[in-house]
């Protein structure tokens, strides 16, 4: 059974992330994804539905898709306060059969994928769900930041960029990661991922971090910090 690791953090989550899309990352999906009016969209990983309410707010018509039910019960209590017409759904997008015979113009994806711990699966699903020539745009922390002083990169400091699967931080300026740990895949693991599931990459972003995150971070700021990137499914698979 796929543990929820952000059951445990709910609380944590919200009152630490803000309800705010401004930051660089988010503001870099959506630019991406362009205009987003009258689109069938499915936001997967929604957490407390942060992003899924800017896309709803951006003309959208939104499913948010989630594991964890304390972040979706978050969620559902911000659509009763300020009704948005979201459709909220709990479950594993590594499933085959959680959501049928349903297609998207969009997908999105806000940080998500590392924490989901079989990627083939999650992207067997968006293949799935989205139409031929619709869009998947995704934020990631970039899978080559090596962090910095008390900043935690995207594998262990003792580890190596080689080396992929779960692990959780002990830097003292990462909290979040701290609590729920992160799945670090190499740049190559994404792309060939991507592809092998008819998913070409047709644009990529790499944001800078907030200045004030810079300036306190100096050491990790001259690293690459984010990757947004934006899909294209093919008509067809195409291998080789």
């Amino acid at each position: 059974m796929t543990v929820a690791r952000y059951d445990a953090i709910a609380e944590f989550y919200e009152a630490s992330q803000g309800d705010s899309c401004e930051d660089p990352a988010t503001a870099g999906l959506l630019a991406l994804a362009g205009d987003l009016s009258g689109q069938r969209v499915l936001d997967l990983a929604c957490g407390n539905g942060r992003l899924t309410r800017r896309l709803a707010d951006e003309g959208a018509e939104v499913t948010g898709v989630d594991l964890s039910g304390a972040m979706l019960a978050k969620a559902m209590t911000a659509e009763r306060m300020e009704p948005r017409s979201i459709r909220y759904l709990q479950a594993d997008v590594g499933e085959a059969d959680w959501l049928l015979g349903v297609q998207f113009d969009v997908v999105t994806c806000s940080f998500g994928l590392s924490d989901i711990d079989d990627l083939d699966a999650a992207l067997a699903s968006v293949g799935r769900v989205l139409r031929p020539g619709g869009q998947f745009v995704f934020s990631i922390l970039h899978p080559c930041f090596p962090g910095g002083t008390d900043v935690s990169g995207a594998w262990p400091s003792t580890g190596s960029y080689r080396v992929e699967g779960w692990w959780q931080s002990d830097s003292a300026l990462s909290g979040l990661r701290n609590r729920v740990g992160a799945s670090h895949r190499m740049l190559s693991s994404y792309l060939n991922a991507l592809r092998h599931h008819g998913l070409w990459v047709d644009a990529m972003a790499e944001p800078a971090p907030p200045a004030d995150w810079a300036a306190a971070r100096l050491d990790a700021a001259r690293g690459p910090v984010f990757l947004v990137v934006r899909c294209v499914k093919l008509a067809q698979l195409v291998y080789g």
